[in-house]
């Protein structure tokens, strides 16, 4: 492919890309041991008859339908109904609980929702019920008996019935202006209720576009995409929807620790992920050469040296190192390439920040693992490393269609046709964040002579997980300290798997933790006394229990003194000077990564 098309909105792309493939497999799911392929067409007829469906029950321009489901081909039919018919689909991520759905539901008014499983379908009836409840479900498992909540359940299957050519909504669909609406994401905000960002058509496409160009040297076209991270997540949605206009074939993972047979099985050619699966790769390998010991282990760590010697923008091996490489990538490098599947382009990184060590493990194993940055407010890739001129350590220059200037204060500043249209419902906090036209992204960083950029810095406290999620830290320190247990939180997981937090215990806790012990109420000296973690672990699981999967607080610490004032812990606003309490209890919190 010379150039990228252009299409008038996504929907269009889907089907445009569906009539020049017919009857080739575009979607994959596994059904028990075997892989079952959706082609174009059926992709197509699919998406249409749900549009249809849709249409019949007054469903159109504008309105929001919530999706909710597991990474499968009725999402992707979904997601083009949804968008066919002129509505804007809300992706939902599978692990809300009740509460997370009833606020959605609240904040865009969304009144149809189509959802998968019978399990995703009852959190999401309990979270209708709280929020006024919505007119139409479609299930595409039948829900439970007795399910309350909706007003019409419609099954999927009648949803997407029928033989008819989708030539209708092929064309009305084609009307949709590229500045519509097509979705919405819903993010952490930096007081933890979560927000919806707008993308338009436009946003997403010149993503894609930019894509394209960036990675042109890899001559992607007809490829075979490994999808396993959330479609609700704006890197995996648009990243799916740029690899599917390419006419690839796109391989959806049930969960992901089936992820690396699936690898095996697949052999994908080009793969998007996060930092966390990276890091337990390169985990699993160092743990199997630690068994192996001996010569194999030598010979690995020493293609990796020589690796790393060759993977950046110069050459530095010596000769002698020149000489035994080719050597080393046949007994070493190729092997872990075949893990691999042995025929990957190259290997996406994003959603959170990369390791250098991480990343520069893989590409000295002759993986081409490129690291991007970005935002869901920028639909959301910003800039990313081009495959021929790697510099792991950074993010890689701007897509081509990407404005980006550093403010007088570092902060990364960013204009173009990506940029959101604003937050949902949310006026204020739109403006707090696009200024001028420049999206505020909240990052420090600096640009260096080529033209890559660096992150150094957040300006904000949301903390994004190794996996890519973000999570609101104040959001979860508020439900802690309302727990009577505990007086103060500090909750922490930045580019780390799982969240965890340092704990100053209420003082009555502490007194009631000192008389079972017989001790003086000196929380110094109780901090590792047994009865006053199992006070304040009690207190942690209650919380846990409101929390959906990528929120709960997994290890504790408890801090040998409270946060003041005085001790320099707290501002006189009395707002915990973090960077102040990581310096002080720093080894204690590290140790729980151990």
């Amino acid at each position: 492919m010379d150039r990228y098309p252009t299409w008038p909105n996504l929907p269009s792309m889907v089907f445009a890309t569906a009539a020049a493939r017919t009857g080739r497999p575009a979607l994959w799911a596994k059904r028990g041991k075997d892989w079952h392929a959706t082609n174009w067409e059926e992709l197509a007829r699919a998406a249409a008859a749900l549009a249809r469906s849709l249409r019949a029950r007054g469903v159109g321009q504008g309105d929001r339908v919530l999706l909710v489901a597991e990474n499968r081909p009725e999402w992707i039919i979904a997601d083009t109904a949804i968008m066919a018919v002129g509505a804007v689909s809300v992706g939902a991520y599978t692990t809300n609980t009740p509460a997370d759905h009833a606020h959605v539901l609240r904040d865009c008014g969304a009144r149809v929702a189509i959802v998968s499983t019978r399990a995703l379908a009852q959190r999401l009836l309990a979270g209708a019920r709280e929020a006024a409840g919505l007119d139409l479900l479609i299930a595409i498992e039948p829900p439970d008996a007795g399910a309350e909540g909706a007003a019409a359940i419609l099954p999927w299957a009648e949803a997407v019935g029928g033989d008819a050519p989708p030539d209708d909504i092929v064309a009305s669909a084609a009307a949709i202006p590229a500045d519509a609406l097509a979705c919405l994401i819903y993010t952490s905000g930096t007081g933890g209720a979560p927000k919806g960002v707008m993308l338009s058509h436009r946003a997403i496409l010149a993503n894609c576009a930019g894509a394209f160009e960036l990675l042109r040297p890899l001559d992607l076209f007809e490829e075979t995409h490994l999808s396993f991270l959330p479609l609700s997540h704006a890197f995996e949605h648009t990243c799916g929807l740029f690899l599917l206009s390419l006419g690839s074939q796109t391989y959806f993972v049930e969960s992901a620790d089936k992820v690396a047979p699936a690898i095996a099985e697949v052999r994908p050619t080009v793969m998007v992920t996060v930092p966390r699966l990276l890091e337990v790769i390169q985990e699993r390998i160092r743990h199997q050469l630690a068994r192996a010991g001996g010569l194999k282990a030598w010979l690995f760590e020493k293609a990796v040296a020589i690796g790393l010697r060759n993977s950046g923008p110069e050459d530095r091996r010596n000769l002698v190192e020149r000489l035994v490489d080719p050597l080393l990538d046949r007994l070493v490098r190729a092997k872990v390439r075949a893990r691999f599947g042995g025929r990957l382009k190259g290997i996406m990184s994003g959603g959170a920040p990369l390791s250098p060590e991480v990343g520069g493990f893989f590409l000295a194993l002759g993986l081409r693992v490129m690291q991007g940055y970005g935002q869901t407010e920028a639909a959301p890739v910003i800039s990313a490393n081009p495959p021929g001129r790697i510099r792991i350590e950074t993010v890689g220059p701007p897509f081509f269609n990407v404005e980006l200037r550093i403010a007088e204060d570092g902060e990364i500043l960013v204009r173009g046709p990506l940029v959101m249209e604003g937050y949902w419902n949310n006026q204020a906090a739109t403006d707090a964040v696009i200024r001028d036209g420049w999206l505020h992204t909240g990052d420090v960083g600096v640009i260096d002579a080529d033209g890559y950029l660096r992150i150094t810095d957040r300006k904000k406290d949301i903390i994004v997980l190794s996996g890519g999620d973000n999570v609101s830290p104040a959001r979860i320190e508020g439900m802690l300290v309302a727990e009577p247990e505990i007086a103060q939180a500090m909750v922490v997981g930045d580019k780390r798997p799982y969240l965890t937090a340092l704990i100053v215990p209420a003082e009555a806790t502490v007194h009631a933790a000192a008389k079972e012990a017989g001790r003086a109420p000196e929380l110094a000296a109780l901090a590792e006394e047994e009865g006053l973690r199992k006070r304040v672990a009690a207190a942690l699981d209650r919380v846990n229990s409101r929390l959906p999967v990528t929120e709960k607080v997994r290890r504790f610490a408890i801090a040998g003194e409270a946060f003041t004032i005085e001790n320099g812990l707290m501002t006189p606003t009395l707002k915990v000077r973090r960077h102040l309490v990581r310096g002080r209890f720093g080894a204690a919190m590290d140790a729980l990564y151990g």
